[in-house]
């Protein structure tokens, strides 16, 4: 059944993506600021983690000099050395795709940086046993794709990775048994085991989500496991020594490896408390299967990570789940903050320039620069800007200015954020604009005072997901291992770069507000577990990233997102009233994308993620 689109008459809330772009009105303004101030980054990478990366280059064979950024002397955040990950000046992830190495891997080496999480030597030349990652008990993922690797894999190897989410060991020449101890890790999401030599029988995966799954071209054989008959045969192809579902091979002996009843119940019964456990940290792939370009083209190498440059506690980004969907020009709802040009420039020149000559009067009558990546400038360039009026939101309203470098800022001008004073307001901007994730909007300056303040930040020239999620491929990565969840998590605070990569706007100003304005401004404080408890954290985070995923597959516009309390879908309800009913589940998919047969299986196991999140 057809999804029926809510009508909203109130352009507030409801209005089409593609009649905004024909109708948005550029505002010209001037912003009357002046003046210039810039700060310099604390160093807060220690040097023998330094020295471990040097140590590690040193036993690469490099045929292009890939690393020749990784200089003695020299921060590997600071100074950005290439395919160092990093946030708040401290090393999470090493990622060196397609840089041509070959030689050793020192893990001693790796293993003096404390706080690595994520490592991936995709598509490099590197060969022999495998080496003892084993060591790296925090490890979150371990990506080893397109190598030369070989030999057999301990039995124990994955013993002591107990946080492991993602292996990629696929298209490498490992042989043996594959590890019983890789099936017993429990937060195991992603594994790719494609494209070896693995022999023996599969071991019994009793992780109850793993979204992205191949054993394929392997010398596998025996029966597969019940509990894996849910994949796809796709992903056990090539391999002519197995049988049973979901291959149309029968077997001629008992199952191997399955379940009792009572463990697929108890498993059944955990499932739930394992999503809740996996999003905790906000691990999310949104729909590269369901929203791909138009005319169904895929992308035949998404999946790599020299597109993605995220971290763990801070994670990888990775394409789950394989096919196409025919794009969709849908509508979508939005609030008024991405309501562009509906403010007058006459408005918008008066709320600035209030700000900028009551500043004058002040004791702080300039930008503090927080962020110096895309250079340092300060009011009186904002001054000579022109700019766009972008709408009015609940945290305030927002401006977007070109400067004379051709450098293109948002400037959002918030009055209720005055729960701290000055000096622990400047504490909380220079750790956000400390931060580096590819993935969240970082600050770049602020202009305090008592009654206002100005945010700067770069500006994303996209849009929000609000406007382009209904039809546009988008991988959606974990966001909530930083300090403080995110508390305002909603679609059209996931804007979208001109690669269509997405940014967390709106991070973590919880604890900058009143309680009274935050509660009237931030999606978290709508959410039930707040409302229980009253207090933001991880959980109401994750209830917030239920209702994307939910608006994603049914299309819906979220009663949720509106203050007013009129249009909209009340999704939570829509969904939870259909779930586990499986002919109903199919008619909450959005029909456009639905109507792919290939993918419907995929939208409804992630419905029922979007699902978990939103349940009590």
């Amino acid at each position: 059944m057809a999804a029926v689109r809510p009508h909203l008459q109130h352009h507030h809330h409801l209005h089409r993506h593609r009649h905004l772009q024909r109708h948005r009105h550029h505002h010209l303004l001037s912003f009357s600021l002046f003046l210039s101030f810039s700060l310099l980054f604390p160093f807060s990478l220690s040097v023998s983690e330094a020295d471990a990366l040097l140590k590690l280059k040193n036993s690469f064979n490099q045929s292009d000099n890939a690393l020749s950024s990784w200089v003695p002397n020299s921060s590997p955040c600071l100074s950005r050395w290439a395919g160092i990950m990093c946030f708040d000046g401290i090393i999470t992830g090493l990622h060196l795709t397609n840089m041509g190495l070959s030689g050793s891997i020192d893990i001693d080496a790796l293993s003096q940086i404390r706080g690595l999480r994520t490592i991936s030597l995709m598509n490099n030349n590197f060969s022999g046993p495998m080496p003892q990652f084993s060591k790296l008990g925090v490890l979150k993922a371990l990506l080893l794709s397109g190598n030369s690797f070989s030999g057999e894999i301990p039995s124990d190897f994955f013993s002591h990775l107990n946080s492991l989410k993602k292996v990629w060991l696929n298209e490498n020449n490992f042989t043996g048994n594959i590890p019983v101890s890789l099936a017993q890790v429990k937060p195991l999401i992603e594994l790719h085991l494609e494209n070896n030599q693995f022999t023996g029988t599969i071991p019994n995966f009793q992780q109850p989500i793993i979204s992205s799954f191949d054993l394929s071209n392997n010398k596998l054989e025996g029966q597969i496991p019940e509990v894996l008959a849910k994949y796809n045969a796709t992903s056990f192809s090539g391999n002519d020594g197995l049988c049973g579902p979901p291959l149309e091979k029968t077997c001629n002996v008992a199952p191997t490896g399955s379940p009792s009843s009572s463990s697929s119940e108890g498993n059944a019964n955990s499932t739930k408390l394992v999503v809740g456990g996996v999003l905790a940290t906000m691990v999310i792939v949104l729909l590269y299967a369901l929203l791909s370009s138009k005319g169904g083209r895929r992308e035949d190498d998404f999946s790599q990570l020299g597109k993605e440059h995220v971290n763990e506690d801070v994670d990888v980004d990775v394409d789950v789940v394989e096919g196409h969907v025919p794009s969709t020009h849908k509508r979508a709802g939005s609030d008024s903050m991405n309501r562009r040009g509906t403010a007058s420039a006459t408005t918008a020149a008066a709320a600035v320039g209030s700000t900028s000559q009551h500043g004058r009067s002040g004791s702080m009558t300039d930008l503090v620069m927080v962020n110096e990546e895309k250079g340092s400038f300060g009011m009186a360039d904002l001054m000579k800007a022109a700019a766009e009026v972008l709408g009015q939101g609940g945290l305030g309203s927002a401006y977007m200015a070109v400067m004379t470098t051709g450098l293109s800022v948002a400037v959002k001008r918030m009055r209720e954020v005055n729960r701290l004073g000055r000096d622990g307001f400047d504490a909380e901007m220079r750790r956000f604009g400390r931060l580096r994730h590819n993935n969240i909007l970082t600050p770049l300056a602020y202009h305090y005072r008592r009654e206002e303040k100005l945010l700067v930040s770069e500006y994303i020239s996209k849009g929000s997901l609000l406007y382009v999620l209904h039809g546009l491929g988008f991988l959606y990565t974990e966001f909530s291992s930083y300090d403080l969840p995110h508390g305002n998590l909603k679609s059209s605070n996931v804007l979208l770069t001109e690669d269509h990569e997405p940014v967390l706007s709106d991070y973590a100003f919880q604890p900058l507000m009143n309680q009274a304005n935050a509660s009237q401004a931030m999606f978290a404080y709508k959410t039930p577990d707040y409302v229980e408890y009253q207090r933001v954290s991880q959980k109401t985070d994750v209830y917030c990233l239920g209702i994307i995923i939910l608006e994603i597959l049914t299309g819906k516009f979220p009663s949720q997102y509106l203050t007013s309390g009129k249009g909209g879908i009340d999704v939570v309800q829509w969904v939870l009233s259909a779930y586990n009913d499986k002919d109903r589940e199919r008619e909450l998919l959005d029909s456009e994308i639905a109507s792919n047969a290939e993918v419907v299986d995929d939208m409804l196991h992630l419905l029922h993620v979007g699902a978990a999140c939103v349940e009590r």
